[in-house]
């Protein structure tokens, strides 16, 4: 069971755990040794953490008709680029450029949050993430996650929340 997270005070923290000390909004950062030679960014966060992986979300920017879009859905499974396009009223989706989407959020392909990012893109989080009391998703670098309440992160990124996640 997850606990009530506390709110955490940082000072210059990176641009996702400043916005949500500036937002007033209980969290828990959670820290980890990265290890490069993990095959998957998402799922070593929920083993270092000892979290299940359908707690723990990643964030995926995918181009939807030509404008970039970020899709937040749990490391256990896969962004359907379809149901993405559907949940912004678009057409079609592909996953964007890695280093466009680095330089549009301004954070590096492992450690991108859907908060605090440099250029706010429209969000949608995968509708399981009200299953649960908490989330956790990346807090800006590899190795850092942030746990919060998913109304919480909704409201902070403006998220759509839709079934957007396979399992």
């Amino acid at each position: 069971m997850a606990k009530k997270p506390k709110k955490q005070q940082q000072s210059g923290g990176t641009p996702a755990t400043v916005a949500l000390t500036a937002a007033g909004v209980d969290f828990t950062v959670h820290a980890y040794d990265h290890d490069p030679s993990h095959p998957s960014y998402g799922e070593e966060a929920a083993e270092a953490m000892g979290v299940s992986p359908d707690r723990v979300f990643k964030t995926l920017v995918a181009d939807v008709d030509g404008a970039l879009v970020v899709g937040v859905v749990p490391v256990a499974g896969s962004l359907d680029l379809k149901a993405l396009a559907a949940a912004v009223g678009g057409k079609r989706a592909a996953m964007a450029d890695p280093a466009l989407a680095e330089r549009t959020t301004g954070y590096v392909r492992g450690g991108i949050s859907p908060l605090g990012q440099r250029k706010r893109l429209p969000t949608v989080l995968d509708g399981s993430a009200q299953g649960h009391t908490t989330i956790c998703v990346s807090a800006g670098r590899r190795g850092l996650e942030v746990e919060l309440a998913p109304t919480d992160l909704a409201k902070l990124t403006n998220a759509v929340t839709a079934p957007i996640g396979r399992g």
